[in-house]
């Protein structure tokens, strides 16, 4: 009797054991079916077109995108209209223009950004129309006295003398002919002694002589007018 009780226990041992192995799935079994599954998904996504990246260079001057941007400090379409509103010279009566204005072909190239005027160190310099001064000090070692000028539009035009021993501060309100300073030595722009005159609206330099009416710009030639001198041979000439 013990003998069939230990033969029925194996045999109920190894049928366990069988039905086990059945059931479970294998490593091997279950690695193929997750490449398999993987691969599936793979064929199904189509692989994407690469995406053409955008320059960040801007276009060339000979870009056919679009034209040259503007050359620095020479605002396109900007306000060069001058108002004659000078009322006097900067210094003396008339004086003698040494060196005419000249602009430059481009924002950096040579050129003579204002008037040199003939003048004596010492000389006042005058504002030659009302406005607010908006600098006095020294440039390059240089005494410099800027003023803008009043009713001249948005930006104001802006006079600059150098070189110029200011007796102004920044701020001050100032009337036409009231004296700016005094010229100073200086033979590194002249030959001679001289004021330089600059004209500006914003960073556009402008000539400073268009802001002369005619009346001062030009001088009238001289007339002989008769006058009456009451001698017998009737009325003489006189200079006007």
């Amino acid at each position: 009797m013990r003998a069939k009780r230990q033969v029925r226990t194996w045999l109920q041992l190894l049928s366990g054991i069988t039905m086990g192995a059945l059931t479970l799935p294998t490593a091997s079994t279950t690695s193929d079916a997750q490449g398999m599954r993987t691969a599936s998904a793979s064929a199904s996504v189509p692989a994407s077109a690469p995406v053409p990246r955008a320059s960040s260079r801007p276009p060339s001057p000979s870009s056919p995108n679009g034209p040259a941007p503007p050359a620095p400090g020479e605002p396109p379409g900007g306000d060069t209209s001058v108002p004659a509103v000078a009322r006097l010279w900067p210094v003396g009566t008339r004086p003698a223009v040494l060196r005419a204005w000249q602009p430059p072909p481009t924002p950096y190239g040579r050129g003579h950004r204002g008037v040199d005027l003939a003048a004596e160190p010492g000389s006042h310099v005058r504002s030659v129309a009302p406005g607010r001064v908006s600098f006095a000090g020294r440039v390059a070692g240089r005494g410099t006295v800027a003023v803008e000028l009043t009713g001249t539009g948005a930006p104001p035009l802006r006079i600059t003398f150098t070189p110029v021993r200011a007796t102004v501060k920044k701020g001050d309100e100032v009337t036409a002919g009231e004296v700016l300073g005094t010229l100073e030595t200086d033979g590194s722009h002249c030959p001679a002694s001289c004021l330089h005159w600059g004209l500006l609206r914003d960073r556009t330099y402008l000539d400073p002589l268009s802001l002369l009416p005619a009346w001062l710009l030009h001088v009238a030639p001289s007339r002989l007018l008769p006058v009456p001198t009451g001698d017998d041979d009737g009325p003489g000439p006189r200079m006007r």
